[in-house]
């Protein structure tokens, strides 16, 4: 199994930039498909963007696309998520998953098996 632990979120205004990483500990990190997923007060987590083994394919959300940049350094044991252009809706608590089995990048949450502890965003407006 694997251990994972985000940092990087905290309070910012819209407009600004913000990392996220996610530092993954256990089994060999290159082994899994990699997600972040966010979740809103009141509403279901939800996908945000997907990476495969390799580190080549990437998948976004169309909320996020072209603002969010998903990477992973395998030798690092490492997941980045570098958003800019934040805005309000933002706004959440962010997750970084693993997937130990699938083959494309799931987006659903039931997919992945692992999950860090998540980190809050927030974007003033």
């Amino acid at each position: 199994q694997v251990q994972l632990v985000e940092s990087g979120g905290g309070l910012v205004q819209a407009g600004d930039s913000l990392r996220l990483s996610c530092a993954a500990s256990g089994r060999t990190f290159s082994s899994y498909v990699m997600g972040w997923f966010r979740q809103a007060p009141g509403k279901e987590r939800e996908f945000v963007s997907g990476i495969r083994r390799s580190g080549i394919i990437t998948y976004y959300a169309d909320s996020v696309k072209g603002r969010v940049t998903i990477s992973r350094g395998n030798a690092k044991n490492t997941l980045y998520l570098q958003m800019n252009s934040l805005i309000h809706a933002d706004t959440a608590v962010y997750y970084c998953a693993a997937a130990s089995s699938a083959i494309t990048v799931p987006t659903t949450t039931r997919a992945y098996e692992y999950w860090g502890q998540g980190i809050q965003v927030t974007v003033s407006s």
